[in-house]
């Protein structure tokens, strides 16, 4: 623990007042809007951007615990106050940068970049966020507060890192899940990792009320992103890109959303190191959405004059699949800052601007899909320019969504003409018959 460095807890609607980052707290006691992780930035300006540009990349695979972590090799700007002992990581983040170089040829773009957040312990970026969380969790049971439980609604994503890192910890977890709304793969990350799961015949929203509800008891701690703690992980994301450019800002960052909390975490990340002078430019951040959970779409559209929570729609990208998102005030801060654009993707779309993305080498979940649906569209429209440097977050991996990959394939998926379906092709066992079909696929050559 380095005391020179502190965190609190302050309404982002800059009311008066500040909390412990150790007290069960998740709104404004003035207000009601949400809270956020401050830091106290003139004692950080006591080292210089070089320097803590050299000590960020000197930790980089680090085996000193618990630097090697993508999250924690940044801890004085994420959690200062938190007792290494008590930090409860599984060495997340550190995640690669994937060009893509032949999806982006089909732009015309040459600088097009996936930042693969998906290869992770649990599959998704959610695990940046959920070490913090769970680490000061870890913490504060040490400390004698009586906290018996995490909770959280989740769409898939967030409760398999919550289980995961409550499991290592020891903590016992319980999640909320809508019935039959998310994949296989999602489902059974907090049965096998012990989990209390609760499966709700409502949505997400539905589930997001409940645990709300029930966190009330100061004995469950709430672990969905509207803790501002899940916020500080997520925000090194980036950091860790930037870094990765040695030290060099993006164009234009793309990010699918759904709650919305990874919008205001990426702006938190950008806006640090520009307090700090390790970076003297802002990128351009998009959200992307899908258009069956559009509400931040629509309030886009009227240039966030009002915002209106919706009914969503069933939609592949089920990890998004919200209607009233707990973080979207803070969203729309984010994006006026950062001359943010927010665009849709129907089903069509998402599904085949994945499917392309993997017939040139990734793959993708079906919420990459509509944040590359979504650059197709405003590459299209010039509103993102060709020359850009251009990351696209991807938030997951596509093995968490097999159901969809064959469902694509197969050509069974509602609303959507698939383009670019692959099929097994179905063979007697003899040299001639497969030789007959390679040869017609692949030309006979001489």
């Amino acid at each position: 623990m380095d005391s020179s460095y502190q965190t609190v807890f302050k309404c982002i609607a800059n009311c008066e007042g500040e909390y412990p980052v150790d007290q069960v707290i998740y709104r404004c006691p003035e207000c009601g809007n949400l809270l956020e992780v401050v830091h106290d930035l003139d004692q950080l300006k006591k080292k210089s951007a070089q320097e803590w540009k050299n000590l960020f990349d000197k930790r980089v695979g680090a085996v000193e615990w618990p630097y090697g972590s993508g999250i924690w090799g940044k801890k004085e700007w994420v959690l200062p106050q938190i007792d290494n002992d008590n930090i409860v990581s599984m060495f997340e983040g550190n995640t690669n940068l994937f060009w893509a170089k032949r999806f982006g040829e089909h732009l015309g773009m040459n600088d097009l970049w996936i930042k693969m957040c998906g290869n992770s312990h649990t599959g998704s970026f959610k695990d940046l966020g959920m070490t913090v969380l769970v680490s000061m969790v870890n913490q504060m049971i040490k400390q004698g507060q009586p906290i018996k439980a995490v909770a959280c609604a989740s769409t898939g994503d967030t409760s398999a890192a919550l289980a995961a890192y409550a499991a290592y910890a020891g903590i016992p977890s319980i999640v909320f899940l809508p019935k039959n709304k998310i994949s296989t793969a999602q489902l059974v990350q907090p049965i096998s990792n012990g989990s209390i799961v609760l499966s709700l015949d409502t949505n997400f929203d539905g589930c997001m009320q409940i645990v709300q509800e029930l966190t009330k008891d100061q004995s469950i701690y709430l672990a969905n992103s509207m803790n501002s703690l899940r916020i500080e992980g997520q925000k090194t994301i980036s950091v860790e890109l930037v870094q990765q450019f040695k030290w060099e800002v993006p164009d234009v960052v793309i990010i699918p959303g759904g709650n919305l909390g990874n919008v205001s975490a990426l702006g938190n990340g950008f806006k640090m190191m520009l307090e700090l002078g390790l970076i003297n430019k802002k990128p351009r951040i998009v959200l992307a959405q899908a258009e069956k959970a559009n509400p931040l779409y629509r309030s886009f559209l009227n240039g966030f004059q009002d915002f209106a929570p919706l009914q969503p729609g069933k939609t592949l990208a089920s990890a998004i699949q919200i209607g009233d998102p707990v973080s979207v005030q803070k969203a729309i801060k984010t994006l006026q800052e950062f001359n943010g654009l927010v665009e849709q993707a129907s089903e069509d779309e998402l599904a085949n601007a994945a499917a392309l993305a993997d017939s040139t080498g990734s793959f993708c979940c079906p919420h990459t899909g509509v944040a590359l649906a979504v650059l197709i569209k405003l590459v299209e429209k010039q509103q993102v320019s060709k020359k850009d440097r251009t990351i696209i977050i991807s938030t997951a991996h596509g093995l968490k969504f097999s159901e969809f990959k064959i469902g694509y394939h197969e050509q069974t998926l509602k609303e959507v003409k698939s383009k670019y379906a692959n099929q097994p092709i179905e063979l007697e066992a003899k040299a001639d018959k497969v030789r007959e079909v390679l040869e017609r696929k692949l030309g006979r050559g001489d």
